[in-house]
């Protein structure tokens, strides 16, 4: 279990594959907690008496810290209520046991963890064969724990020696009984005292290190060594409080110290020890080398303001204005531009010139007064600053990444001196404010040439992607399915075609399965746009690609594509590349995610509709094609983030890498508030998709062959004919397993709907959505439900004629019911198309067509109706270049008309002359996906 519990990631894993509960994530902080306890020797040899008499060997924890005094106090007060869970024993009584207390149930999880986890690192020791109870307490330290033996008389000697021992720490040991941590109210306490103004200014005095007592509750209540002497009673009050055995109290605790500091020792010679005089050199390396290890050792230290560790701490560094340079304000910036800064040496907020610094270096002492406080001058921090001195300004550089990570924390030095204050001024203000999410961004106008009406908050996402590609910065448009992230894009276009600024076209690459897609949409939302395909087996190459681009706004390929047509690619100087569904780059390592890395343009953008802050390796991944090493080598960001936020839960990484990330992702959710009053509740999409070769070689050879029957044929046969020929070419367009009748799908690359499907599946399982599928083929259900079941590692639902009335009810109860119940249902048109409730599902996918509105509309009612609380989104699937496309243009440009004349199905088309029904059948080769 303490394996388990360690290996535990803590950080955004959490999928509807593997939730982990909110007590066994406590109970995995706190396992960490005992490894930081290990790695900082924080446990002790010890024995422990149950009850019943039996004394065991136990490995204790030390908790003499303030820092684990105070993590105990915040793990007892933060536990769980599930933590004190009780599963009782058949034929039980049922009254419930008393909960154990938080506190005393952390420390026996404390105890028994520290136990068993150095055991398992000891070796058995070799000890000589007559047993004595210090050897078999020895040997029982790192074996199974049994009760030693013995006679009473000497384990009870060996149960003495050993308290005797540890008396210094005893009540802040933890053993299988402690129900509590033994408290100290007081504490002995080195307070650093520096010398007077006057002595300081002549060069004279000593530091003291006054020796005290204090409250550990309040540590500003002080009882000077001076005091306590004075008063030779047992019992000392003061200040309202009451100590025990104050002079045995500071002498245990400067017992303890002397060990951890030395340098103390002359002084405790004394009869009543009050302080001890430090050099400056010997104050510099208390501070730096032994005040930590004193606290970690659970004495109290008090250091002047300025020497204290932490925010108040003064310290020798660089302050630093800076401003975009005239001469690039009119010029499209990046994160590499340089720009025009000044800086001065600082203490803490304040500038100090060159003479001031020439005369704390006279002083040739680590430890220095400035406006009357006192800090500590680092020896590489006056090496740096020596170096800065020496060298001339142009050597150094600011750039626009250095500005952002100094205004977001994640840099903190520059010329090896920490940056103490940083100022932007001028346009470079404006742009971190926006970055950083301080100041809206400005909104542009809709383009005069988009076609049809953007939403609000489409308009801010095209202003924010139109600020950001006006610095040069690459952008990250991550909003949900469904809520338009092409028209977006399509709409920056324009706008920077009206700006006159759309000069050398732009690259977008995107997935095979919806080139038709991109194509489509751009012709629907910017027809002014010139757009061309680069995709199938006679795409220019080479000098004729480079004429057949010249004059385009935009050039639409596919991933794999940039990788077998780089050479042809590199040559065009890109005013853009945009990665559609840029997820498909997560593994940087693959060829094509190289290959595009390879491109140059000047601006960048990525869309995808899948939460990538959760993953850390795509989140890198997508980032460095945007804006190249922004978040460093790989390897470099998997140490320093991936590793610490993903499997220790480490907030203060995660907090760094969300301030670092944020400028350049724009994620928008249908559930925000200020989306979903914007949006219909129900949006319907037509999903184009192309064929595979092998589709099209199917569907041309059956199309042929078919329109020689039907010619020759008449009546009732020919209606016949006809109709058994649409229902084949659905069956092609599905998949050719399913017009072949195989019994597996085999590679989704066979069919251009089912790569869709996968594609956007794939989204709606990452945002924890649920989805139906509507097919009219039963047979068509039986094979895609195996196959999603594995793509997803999950079980799919399917309900079609056969389903039994109970099991039927069982799909719809654990689809509706069961949160961590199946997110897909494939349904038959006819057997759930009416007559069921699965308002759980708010998206809704046709993926063969019936070309009867009212049915497909039955069909989507499923989910939206009565009890839906959400926008559900409807996706008809259509191939490109076949007859379902040419329908489906018919139904659009028609669509109250076609929802009377297509009501009674596909009827109409049997009406159709041989001539007419080839001109709707005949396959458009453009629309063949392989590459």
């Amino acid at each position: 279990a303490v394996k388990f519990l360690q290996l535990l990631p803590l950080g955004s894993f959490q999928t509807s594959d593997a939730f982990v509960g909110g007590d066994l994530r406590y109970w995995s902080q706190v396992t960490r907690w005992s490894l930081d306890l290990l790695s900082r020797h924080k446990f002790l040899a010890g024995i422990y008496r149950q009850p019943n008499g039996n004394v065991f060997a136990s490995w204790q924890p030390l908790l003499d810290s303030s820092l684990d005094q105070e993590r105990l106090g915040k793990f007892s007060q933060l536990m769980p209520s599930a933590c004190h869970a009780y599963l009782g024993k058949e034929n039980e009584p049922e009254s419930s046991p008393s909960l154990i207390p938080p506190q005393e149930l952390l420390l026996s999880f404390l105890s028994s963890t520290i136990d068993s986890q150095v055991r398992s690192w000891l070796e058995e020791p070799s000890l000589p064969s007559a047993v004595s109870p210090i050897q078999e307490w020895l040997k029982a330290l790192s074996t199974t724990a049994e009760p030693l033996q013995g006679e009473p008389s000497d384990v009870a000697r060996l149960e003495a020696a050993l308290q005797s021992w540890t008396t210094p720490v005893q009540q802040n040991l933890v053993t299988p009984n402690s129900q509590t941590l033994g408290q100290n109210l007081f504490r002995t306490c080195l307070v650093l005292q520096p010398p007077t103004k006057e002595e300081a200014n002549q060069g004279e005095g000593n530091w003291q290190l006054v020796y005290c007592l204090q409250a550990v509750n309040k540590p500003d209540l002080l009882v000077d060594a001076q005091t306590i002497w004075q008063q030779s009673v047992g019992v000392l009050e003061y200040q309202g409080r009451t100590i025990e055995q104050p002079q045995e109290t500071l002498l245990k605790g400067l017992g303890l110290a002397v060990r951890l500091y030395p340098p103390i020792e002359p002084s405790l010679h004394q009869k009543r020890p009050s302080c001890c005089e430090l050099t400056p050199v010997d104050v510099y390396e208390f501070i730096k080398g032994s005040a930590w290890r004193l606290q970690d050792n659970g004495l109290g230290i008090v250091l002047p303001p300025g020497l204290a560790p932490g925010a108040g701490a003064k310290r020798l560094g660089i302050s630093i204005s800076a401003e975009i340079p005239k001469s690039k304000k009119q010029e499209r910036l990046g994160l590499s531009s340089l720009l025009k800064f000044k800086w001065e040496l600082a203490i803490g907020d304040k500038s100090i010139s060159k003479q001031e610094f020439d005369r704390l270096m006279a002083l040739q002492s680590p430890i220095v007064e400035v406006d009357g406080e006192w800090m500590a001058l680092n020896l590489p921090d006056v090496k740096a600053a020596q170096t800065i001195l020496a060298s001339p300004q142009k050597q150094m550089s600011l750039s626009v990444e250095d500005a952002l990570r100094l205004s977001t924390g994640d840099t903190t030095t520059m010329g090896k001196l920490p940056v103490v204050n940083f100022e932007a001024s001028g346009a470079l203000k404006q742009l971190i404010t926006n970055l950083t999410g301080n100041k809206s961004i400005e909104l542009i106008e809709t383009p005069a040439s988009f076609r049809g009406q953007l939403r609000p908050y489409q308009l801010r996402g095209v202003s924010w992607l139109a600020f950001l590609e006006r610095w040069g910065l690459g952008a990250c448009l991550a909003d949900d399915m469904g809520l338009g992230k092409t028209p977006q894009f399509i709409a920056l276009l324009l706008h920077l075609q009206e700006q006159e600024l759309l000069d050398k076209p732009t690259l977008v690459v995107c997935p095979t399965s919806v080139l038709g897609n991109w194509e489509r949409e751009v012709k629907k939302f910017g027809p002014s746009l010139k757009v061309i395909v680069h995709h199938g087996d006679k795409r220019s190459k080479g000098k004729a690609f480079a004429k057949v681009v010249k004059g385009k706004h935009l050039v639409i390929t596919s991933y794999p594509l940039v990788y077998r047509d780089l050479t042809t690619l590199q040559s065009i100087d890109w005013q853009g590349i945009a990665l559609d569904e840029a997820q498909n780059i997560k593994n940087p390592n693959a060829k094509q995610s190289q290959a595009i890395r390879q491109l140059s343009a000047e601006f960048r953008v990525a869309l995808t509709g899948t939460p990538v802050e959760n993953r850390l390796s795509e989140l890198w991944s997508i980032l460095d094609f945007l804006n190249p090493g922004y978040l460093g080598e790989r390897q470099f960001f998997q140490r320093r983030f991936a590793l610490p936020i993903e499997k220790f839960g480490d907030t203060d990484s995660l907090r760094t890498l969300r301030s670092l990330v944020q400028p350049f992702i724009l994620r928008r959710l249908k559930t925000d508030k200020s989306i979903i009053q914007d949006l219909p509740d129900k949006q319907e999409m037509t999903v184009f998709c192309g064929l595979s070769a092998e589709q099209a070689k199917l569907y041309q050879k059956l199309v042929d062959e078919s329109l020689e029957d039907i010619e020759e044929a008449e009546g009732i046969q020919r209606h016949g004919k006809i109709l058994t020929l649409l229902m084949q070419l659905k069956q092609i367009c599905n998949h050719p397993a399913h017009y072949l009748k195989q019994k597996s799908l085999g590679l989704a690359g066979r069919s251009g709907k089912l790569m869709r499907l996968q594609e956007m599946l794939e989204e709606v399982i990452a945002e924890d959505d649920r989805a139906l599928i509507f097919t009219q083929f039963a047979e068509w259900g039986k094979l895609i439900k195996p196959y999603l079941e594995k793509q997803f590692s999950g079980e799919v639902l399917f309900l079609y004629g056969a389903t039994r009335k109970q099991q039927r009810e069982e799909m719809v109860d654990r689809f509706q019911q069961d949160p961590e119940g199946p997110r897909i249902f494939i349904l038959s048109l006819k057997a759930g198309g009416t007559g069921l409730n699965l308002t759980r599902a708010n998206h809704v996918f046709h993926v063969d067509r019936w070309w009867n509105p009212a049915v497909e509309n039955q069909a989507t009612d499923r989910a939206f109706r009565i009890g839906q609380t959400r926008n559900v989104q409807v996706h008809k699937f259509v191939c490109t270049g076949t007859l379902e496309e040419r329908i489906n243009d018919i139904i659009e440009s028609k669509k109250q008309l076609a929802e009377q004349t297509v009501d009674a199905g596909e009827k109409w088309l049997t009406e159709m002359d041989t001539n007419q029904l080839r001109s709707l059948l005949l396959l458009d080769r453009s629309a063949v996906i392989d590459e």
